[in-house]
């Protein structure tokens, strides 16, 4: 979904603050972003959706370019604030609460339709999570977030070679994953 002719005024709206510009930009760009931190695995994504958000309504009157342009540089902040809890919770690792005490304070919900709805998302993140980070921000921002080879380049700090290189290395990778499972693909 993409906002296309009516993006230049979405855009001027929201930066004189109408709320139903906000809202539009929003509506359009929020799954995505979640997306990408989900399959990426960040800690806490939607609290990290939040925090992207805020960043691009402070910053939005230094941003110039198309809509293109401004997904990528939305998606750029989704993986600075990203690596940032990263490194955040690499320096203060939170240990969970047991299963069992989660358990005794509300109800749970029926496992098996549980399990049942997430086996395909559960087995493309792991496939996934066999890669490199780089390969996985690659493929998450290639396939899911659906930007060029260029833009990719522009959010991750690299050169289009390399996003290229990193891209059929990642998508071997997953092939010969996906093939030890016996799936075909």
């Amino acid at each position: 979904m993409t906002l296309n002719e009516r993006f230049i005024t979405t855009l001027a709206a929201a930066r004189t603050g109408a709320d139903w510009a906000w809202t539009e930009i929003y509506r359009d760009l929020a799954p995505v972003v979640l997306a990408f931190l989900r399959g990426r695995r960040a800690p806490e994504p939607e609290d990290l959706l939040g925090e992207v958000f805020l960043q691009v309504v402070k910053s939005v009157d230094r941003f110039e370019g198309n809509e293109r342009d401004f997904r990528t540089w939305v998606l750029a902040i989704a993986h600075r604030r990203m690596v940032d809890a990263f490194r955040h919770r690499a320096r203060r690792p939170v240990d969970p609460a047991p299963d069992d005490l989660l358990g005794a304070h509300g109800p749970a919900a029926d496992a098996e339709a549980q399990a049942l709805d997430n086996a395909e998302l559960t087995r493309a993140l792991s496939a996934l999570g066999t890669l490199s980070p780089d390969q996985q921000d690659v493929l998450m921002l290639r396939l899911v977030a659906d930007l060029s080879v260029e833009e990719v380049a522009a959010v991750l700090g690299k050169r289009p070679g390399a996003i290229r290189a990193l891209q059929r290395r990642g998508l071997a990778s997953l092939r010969k994953e996906i093939g030890r499972e016996g799936v075909p693909l």
